[in-house]
């Protein structure tokens, strides 16, 4: 019951718009017509508000009625969940799921598989966010995620326990119209640093560590996307995960810069790591869908 309201009672006033008639609804739930009437009588005495209008040959919704219906509908399917969920819990469940990805993640094996974890657990409540680089660490540690998948710099921490699921490599790029391009020669340190990186960057930590960066020259980005608009305009060059680029490299709108200098060169791959606290172990579902991103990714 809610306060003088009962569910049973919104559920008779659905069931009623759903079949059309006092009677039709009766049979549905398995009861006799008056006790159908006497639901409704009941429900508007109490919220003083006429349902139906009885003035022909069936009652039908008034306008009132039309609009708690819908209400009704929004309650009745919370209520479903809250059982969902409770019901879950009893059976070894965590009460929901969050995670948190970094922008470098590739998301069509993440995609495919939050579809497979809705198909497992229909009633599971998953929150999901993209962080900046190193949000998804962050959110990690203050325990608003209970699952990131990130890099993490320069080495994984001691009080996370971090499995690595894939190696992303990366390539130096940048549009066929900069100047950069142009060069007959493999590209120098000196070249570059005469020149805009574009570089992914921490908002919650500007000034924090920087790996990778080259000169003086820097504009930084929080999105991955929008990082990609800017070099295929031609505004600097950067180093991005080959599978983002691969088709503009293709099509030549990028074109891959031969690198001279050692230290210029990007380091190797990075990597993709499935991180969680030490002390806060993955419920069911967190676990199964590490386990399901573990093998759609191998």
């Amino acid at each position: 019951m809610i306060g003088s309201l009962t569910l049973d009672q919104l559920r008779v006033l659905v069931t009623i718009a759903d079949t059309g008639s006092f009677s039709a609804a009766g049979r549905r739930l398995g009861r006799v017509q008056s006790a159908i009437s006497q639901a409704v009588a009941t429900l508007e005495d109490v919220q003083g508000v006429t349902l139906f209008d009885r003035s022909g040959f069936r009652p039908t919704l008034t306008d009132v009625g039309r609009v708690l219906v819908t209400q009704a509908r929004t309650v009745l399917s919370g209520a479903a969940r809250f059982e969902a969920v409770a019901a879950g819990t009893r059976a070894g469940l965590e009460a929901e799921l969050t995670v948190a990805i970094d922008p470098l993640v590739p998301t069509t094996a993440f995609i495919d598989s939050l579809h497979a974890l809705r198909a497992e657990f229909p009633s599971l409540p998953v929150n999901f966010s993209t962080e900046g680089l190193g949000g998804a660490e962050r959110r990690l540690r203050r325990g608003d995620a209970a699952l990131a998948l990130c890099i993490l710099l320069p080495a994984v921490p001691d009080d996370v326990a971090a499995l690595p699921l894939i190696d992303i490599d990366l390539v130096s790029v940048v549009s066929p119209t900069h100047p950069l391009a142009a060069l007959d020669s493999p590209v120098t340190l000196t070249d570059l640093e005469e020149h805009t990186q574009l570089v992914l960057s921490d908002p919650a930590a500007p000034d924090g560590p920087s790996y990778g960066i080259i000169g003086t020259r820097v504009w930084r980005f929080v999105e991955l996307s929008r990082r990609l608009d800017f070099l295929l305009a031609g505004l600097g060059w950067c180093r991005m995960p080959e599978y983002l680029v691969a088709p503009h490299l293709a099509d030549g709108r990028l074109v891959s810069l031969a690198i001279e200098d050692h230290a210029a060169r990007a380091t190797g791959p990075l990597t993709i790591y499935a991180a969680q606290m030490r002390d806060r172990a993955l419920g069911r579902a967190g676990s199964w869908l590490l386990n399901e991103m573990r093998v759609r990714l191998s």
